[in-house]
């Protein structure tokens, strides 16, 4: 009697304790799919989206391929008939065409249309001297006397040498004068065989 009293009370004991709920039922919810879709709506709700109705599932079957077997490569077909390609360098089509008559037929054909130019001649040199060819030619500075010059010579040079735009242009009508040896201009009165202001030194330091 003692050892039944004790079993009575744990089987009490056990009626009243609350049932453990099944692994696969939500909390709050009758089971753990109505517990998915509660989640994916307040998801929705939250990024402004419409709440998807379910999982939506493609009507397309996947493509199959029968066991061993891999997807073959689909062939692209050539147009040889196609007037846009050339079959210029087929010996097969090109002996089809063409003869050997007819093939030099058309080289004949093709030798008669060459237009040869005709040679020009070359533009002559001009013999007179340039200022650079002659400030090259020199080695002496500017006013040290060279040539013999009239004591009279330097009176109206600066007007005469107002007559010319340039410096060069001044030195190279000198020389075609007879320059620098005779000053029949009157541009070099001192003799140096520089005529107003020009001076060889540019063309000295472009060679140094």
């Amino acid at each position: 009697m003692r050892i039944f009293l004790p079993v009575i009370g744990l089987c009490a004991l056990a009626a009243c304790a609350p049932t453990v709920p099944e692994s696969g039922q939500g909390v709050g919810f009758g089971d753990y799919d109505s517990y998915l879709e509660a989640e994916r709506a307040r998801e929705a709700e939250l990024r402004g989206q419409p709440v998807p109705d379910g999982p939506v599932i493609s009507d397309e079957a996947p493509e199959t391929h029968p066991p061993g077997t891999a997807p073959q490569e689909q062939q692209v077909a050539i147009d040889t008939d196609n007037p846009g390609i050339s079959r210029s360098q087929s010996f097969e089509v090109v002996s089809e065409r063409e003869t050997i008559e007819s093939d030099a037929a058309k080289i004949r054909a093709q030798r008669e249309q060459y237009e040869f130019a005709k040679p020009k001649p070359l533009p002559e040199r001009d013999s007179k001297v340039n200022v650079a060819q002659f400030a090259l030619s020199t080695v002496h500075s500017v006013g040290e006397k060279k040539y013999n010059r009239s004591p009279f010579g330097g009176l109206s040079t600066k007007r005469r040498c107002a007559r010319y735009g340039t410096p060069n242009d001044a030195q190279q009508a000198f020389l075609d004068a007879g320059g620098p040896r005779n000053d029949r201009l009157g541009l070099d009165p001192d003799g140096d065989g520089f005529a107003c202001d020009w001076s060889p030194e540019v063309f000295r330091q472009m060679v140094e």
